[in-house]
């Protein structure tokens, strides 16, 4: 659960008429959304499954744990109607930065969310529509921060040094109060164990955008659901999550915060429990992916191609997450590296890194035959077909592979708009993919490809040869590649004129360049 980093703040909430917990509440009992059945039957009918259930909750969780004491009485929202009358997130400031405790900067690769995201700040909410920007600028007066907004950051600003005791003590809580949810969880904690609980605090602090951060709960509400998280697991999370503070927070933790972070928690579980149960109608909780091509380009960089099962709607640019059987729970970003095909066929561009599982399962042992596991389409790092701006394309390593897919969303779509490409190795070997760019370069006028082969110092500098021949405020700007690439060359794209608001990148945090 909970995967990737952001957070909001939570006014209080009322509850709906189907909800899960008994009528002395407890923590965060969550409404769950009523199913099809369920409309038609009244709040008596009979529950249902999603079709092909293969949640780990149905064979491992058992019956939620009831908290063994009570806390303040938060009923929390409900669903369907009555989310129309649901009170919206409050919008508060940021708080300045020494307030606020230090920014959850990028750490690798990580959950999410994806969109593109400000250099030097916090990685923005995955899905969400949010463009690169300028360094934060001090921050102009503004209406000040929420009662809770006040008391969820005091907390946070408590508990920074020790973060680390705070995420052991949490997943200690979790597991021996909720044993059977330790099957959810892959078998070495070392990349989940920060996930779920820096997603927790960064969801809880940064609470000054209610419109991206719904978006952004909603995405991750519908990744879940390939987990196998269920309504009835938010509560053991929250619970640990309070006892954790509990335990930490020695100075400012007090009856008012608690309740404060209640509601917090208790309007992030309600938002992702819904998006969950509305996408439940829509989509699978999981591909299953046969391979049928694994093309080694190097010793260590593969192209993947693969048939899922049923139809996998995704837009050029985008990313999924991964699960190979090698590794059962481990899940890795990875771009598609092309747009989407008229066969359903998928290709990934994978590089195995060193201690990389996944990435080193796909490069040297995955085999046609295989079948992998898909988690839904991510990323907001799509062509606008609305506008005819020139493109300008960075990709650095297997970073090409969303650009790639970029390229070939426009050729389908007939337009000639001018698109250049800057592709980006250490060596001229690194470059495995340029004989298909340069095939495509030649099939279209409009596109101009542009390989860049030295260390990582002489890329941004190319591009600032290459920016004397502007104006470039009528282009749109993407880049993909490891996260020093995207940091230099994003700030070598606002040295050229593009405007900050149309350069896209995903997530520092979910960057698949990297691999792992």
């Amino acid at each position: 659960m909970f995967e990737a980093r952001q957070s909001m703040d939570a006014p209080a909430t009322t509850s709906g008429d189907n909800g899960m917990s008994d009528d002395n509440g407890g923590w965060f009992s969550p409404r769950r959304q009523p199913s099809p059945d369920e409309r038609s039957a009244g709040p008596e009918g009979p529950g249902r499954n999603e079709p092909g259930e293969r949640s780990a909750d149905t064979e491992n969780a058992g019956p939620a744990v009831t908290p063994s004491r009570p806390v303040s009485a938060i009923r929390p929202v409900g669903s369907g109607a009555s989310r129309r009358d649901r009170p919206r997130l409050s919008v508060v400031p940021d708080l300045p930065r020494d307030e606020a405790g230090e920014d959850a900067g990028p750490a690798g690769a990580g959950s999410a969310p994806a969109g593109t995201v400000p250099v030097g700040t916090a990685p923005a909410p995955a899905g969400a529509a949010a463009q690169a920007r300028e360094p934060a600028p001090p921050r102009e007066t503004g209406p000040p921060a929420s009662p809770d907004a006040r008391l969820v950051r005091r907390t946070l600003v408590e508990i920074e040094p020790v973060a680390d005791q705070v995420t052991s003590y949490f997943y200690a809580l979790l597991f021996t109060r909720h044993p059977a949810l330790r099957s959810m969880f892959p078998v070495a904690m070392d990349t989940q164990r920060d996930r779920l609980l820096k997603a927790l605090l960064t969801a809880a602090e940064h609470m000054d955008n209610a419109a991206v951060l719904t978006e952004y709960l909603q995405h991750l509400g519908r990744g879940h659901r390939k987990y196998g998280t269920q309504p009835a697991h938010y509560p053991a999370v929250g619970e640990a999550l309070m006892g954790a503070l509990a335990r930490y927070a020695t100075t400012t933790w007090d009856a008012e915060s608690e309740a404060a972070w209640v509601r917090t928690y208790t309007t992030i579980s309600q938002i992702m429990i819904d998006a969950a149960a509305e996408n439940e109608l829509q989509a699978p909780a999981w591909w299953d992916a046969e391979v049928v091509s694994h093309d080694l380009r190097t010793p260590d960089i593969a192209v993947v191609t693969v048939r899922p099962d049923t139809p996998y709607p995704f837009l050029a640019g985008q990313y999924t997450t991964l699960e190979t059987p090698w590794w059962p729970r481990v899940w890795r970003h990875y771009s598609f590296a092309g747009a989407p095909r008229s066969d359903g066929l998928l290709s990934f561009h994978v590089k195995a890194v060193p201690a990389g599982w996944v990435s080193n399962a796909l490069v040297h042992r995955a085999r046609p035959g295989d079948v992998l596991r898909l988690g839904p389409p991510a990323g907001s790092m799509t062509v606008d077909h609305t506008t005819d701006n020139g493109l300008l394309c960075l990709g650095g390593g297997t970073g090409i592979a969303p650009i790639k897919a970029l390229v070939e969303d426009v050729a389908k779509h007939g337009e000639r708009r001018t698109v250049e490409v800057f592709y980006g190795a250490r060596t001229d070997y690194d470059l495995y993919d340029i004989d298909t760019m340069l095939r495509l370069q030649q099939a279209h006028p409009w596109l101009s490809v542009r390989p860049v082969v030295d260390d990582r110092a002489r890329f941004p500098s190319a591009l600032r040869d290459f920016g004397r021949h502007g104006p470039w405020d009528g282009f749109d700007a993407y880049l993909s590649g490891p996260p020093g690439m995207i940091r230099s060359g994003v700030h070598a794209l606002r040295g050229i004129g593009i405007p900050v608001n149309r350069i896209r990148h995903d997530s520092l945090e979910d960057l698949v360049a990297v691999g792992e």
